[in-house]
């Protein structure tokens, strides 16, 4: 008879499967031994037709649970697969939804798939180093603007036509290390990270609304 449920329950059956089947099969002692001349196991010291009874009870169980938790993933994959949910950034199926939100997390399962969380950090860590090369580069240039400036002047000097300076001007100017800047960076980094918080967000919210509307049968 065939069986109709919503997805979150099938999920929480599939999980307490997982873990009924584990259990189950973890305590199972599919073979023992007796002496010829003795009629009860070594281990569990159980009558052999007892013993044997009940491990073919037992393995049949394992079967079933195997078998039924099969039928669920097998629906709930199909169903993820044709049930569709829409964000502010386009529609996907429940499963693409699924491994995108999946890929966009910070989970280390995902990491190395992470591609936008790998982008992100290496455009930070890019621009950080160039900030700091820039700070450094134009630091040294005010140190040599100062020695040229009191080259020209003296250290004491006081002089009311600062044309001599212009040159010193001109140097620094020409000089000065600047950002070269085609994707506005800041800005952009700021709302790729806007986009990925958002996106993951609104997958999470819809792929739960999704699971608590969308029946399947097995």
């Amino acid at each position: 008879m065939e069986e109709r449920m919503l997805i979150t329950q099938a999920l929480d059956e599939r999980d307490f499967l997982i873990k009924k089947i584990t259990d189950k099969i973890s305590g199972f002692k599919a073979v023992d031994y007796a002496k010829h001349n003795e009629t009860k196991t070594w281990s569990d010291k159980k009558d052999r037709k007892e013993y044997e009874s009940e491990t073919k009870a037992t393995f049949q169980q394992i079967c079933d649970l195997i078998a039924r938790y099969d039928r669920i993933e097998a629906a709930i994959v199909a169903s993820n697969a044709a049930t569709k949910i829409t964000t502010s950034y386009g529609e996907y199926t429940v499963a693409a939804a699924i491994a995108l939100k999946n890929r966009l997390g910070k989970n280390a399962e995902y990491m190395k798939n992470s591609f936008e969380d790998h982008l992100i950090r290496k455009m930070q860590h890019v621009y950080n180093n160039c900030m700091m090369e820039i700070n450094d580069k134009n630091s040294v240039l005010d140190i040599t603007a100062e020695n040229m400036r009191l080259s020209i002047l003296g250290k004491d000097s006081k002089v009311k036509d600062d044309s001599p300076l212009d040159v010193v001007s001109s140097y620094v100017r020409e000089n000065t290390a600047e950002l070269v800047d085609p994707l506005g960076i800041l800005e952009k980094l700021a709302e790729m990270n806007e986009k990925r918080s958002r996106l993951c967000k609104e997958l999470e919210t819809q792929i739960k609304v999704s699971n608590a509307t969308t029946y399947i049968t097995i």
